[in-house]
This record gives structure tokens, sequence and C-alpha cells, in this order.
């Protein structure tokens, strides 16, 4: 069982008036930890901060919840930290408190084992029968509500696959069920326009910065699925998985993009 902390206290009990219990009002955040040190905290503090504010509250503590996640990240040395911030208990209407006292959860976890195979080896994806609402009010946050995500993982892959591809109800590509997406074509890089559905990653944010100090093109934009059966090389990103090259996407096949190594190795991301 992982060890959770609700609001700096070692338990694992909430009220269950939580607003996001009761509506997913708040969102989160996944973080790696690598020798002792949570990599891109103050992005992930950052982003959490973001959220909560499009949300209508703002992230209460922030020195404090920095300071247990750094004494927390030395204590496991390794592994995954996920931190989850809600508005805290309101009443049993959708109407959100005047004064907000929020809740924050903690908790430490081990980096799946299969995860260091995936960078190495590389994946495949199916497309997933679920798709994404448009709702640009609520686009590229981690935000509580992941119901469509249980949606997906709901259903079984078919053998050998690892993961899904996710469209939005218009059918553009947004991300894996996990992880945000890029395409090469040619001499330039893409990925999705988080502007109406899915979640903008740290690590995506990261890539797209690595990415540029590299003198290679980056665009975010509508990528249709057709485009992306048509594209040179096809990756993944999360802050757990750092980046992971796509062998095919059901019967459409792919190389290796060679460079995803060298920027594994500057982002620190190797597993």
């Amino acid at each position: 069982m992982a060890s959770v902390f609700v609001n700096g206290l070692p338990q694992q009990q909430i009220n269950p008036l939580d607003r996001g219990l009761a509506y997913g009002d708040g969102a989160f955040a996944t973080m790696r930890v690598l020798q002792g040190k949570v990599l891109f905290i103050d992005e992930h503090i950052e982003r959490l901060q973001q959220a909560c504010l499009r949300l209508g509250f703002a992230l209460q503590n922030q020195l404090e919840l920095i300071n247990q996640l750094e004494q927390h990240g030395q204590i496991i040395n390794q592994g995954c930290i996920k931190i989850l911030i809600s508005r805290g208990v309101g009443g049993r209407g959708y109407t959100a408190p005047d004064i907000v006292e929020q809740t924050s959860v903690i908790s430490l976890h081990e980096i799946p084992a299969h995860y260091q195979q995936w960078q190495q080896q590389g994946i495949s994806l199916s497309l997933a029968a679920v798709t994404l609402a448009r709702q640009p009010l609520l686009a590229g946050m981690k935000h509580l509500n992941r119901l469509e995500q249980v949606l997906i993982k709901q259903d079984s892959l078919p053998q050998g696959c690892d993961d899904w591809l996710v469209l939005d109800t218009d059918g553009n590509v947004v991300e894996s069920s996990m992880a945000n997406v890029f395409i090469v074509e040619g001499q330039n890089v893409y990925t999705p326009a988080i502007s109406h559905s899915g979640v903008s990653g740290v690590m995506r944010q990261q890539l797209i910065i690595a990415l540029l100090q590299n003198n290679i093109n980056v665009y975010a934009e509508p990528i249709s699925l057709s485009r992306l059966k048509q594209a040179d090389h096809v990756f993944i990103s999360n802050s757990l998985l750092g980046i992971i090259n796509i062998n095919n996407l059901d019967d459409n096949q792919y190389s290796s993009w060679p460079m995803s190594h060298n920027l594994i190795k500057q982002l620190q991301l190797s597993l």
C-alpha cells in the first residue's frame, strides 16, 4: 500500500464532503523522483497553481507543499510522487464555498517496472473507441474528473498492444490514454494542440523547450488520424515514462526516432 499524507499528516482519510470526492473539484500532478530529487518540481507546482486558478481558487501554501514534496523525494530516493489538490470541504450543491480551505493528498509510489522496457524497446498503440469531449474551459488541465480515462481503460487492449491512442469527438488526435503525443515529419516535430481537450503535461512542455534548444522546429496544431499514420516517427511522453517511441498503431508501422535517445539523456529521463 502506498504511503499517503493528507494535509501534511500520515493518514488515508479525507472528509466525505470534500469537493474533490463529490465533484472532481481540483487538480493533480504526478512527479518522478530521481536520486532524491523531484524532477521539474517548480513546473509541476506552477501547473497546479494555474489549474486551480482556472477552477476559481488559489493554490495555498505553495512553499510548504514544495518543502513536503522535496522531503518525501529525499526519503524515497527513486520513484513517483502524486500530489492531489482539491477545493476542500463544501456543501451538498455545486456552488463553491466562499472561503476555500484546500485539501492536499500526497502519495508515494514505485515507477512501474515495465516502463524501462518500454523506453528501451518502444510500444504499440491501438485506436481507442472512447473519444474525448471538447471543452476548452478544462482543456490542458490535469483536473480530478478523469472519467473519460476510466472508460478508456475499461476496454481490453488487443493482444500485443500496450496503450490506447485517443481522439476527440471531432476525430482529431489528442493523446494516448496516459501521455502526450508527438509526430516527426521530415526535420520538424508536431504535437496536438491541447486547446479543446486533453492534458498539457509538464514533460510535453519540457520536450518542446528541449527541441527548440536543439534547433528542431516544433509546432502545436490539430493533427488528424490520417496524418499521424503517415508520419515518419511517433513518440509519447509523460513525467514518469519520459519518452517512448511508438513501433506501430494497429497495422501502421513506425521506426524509432534517433533523436529521442539524445533527449532522454538531456532531460535525465533514463529509466
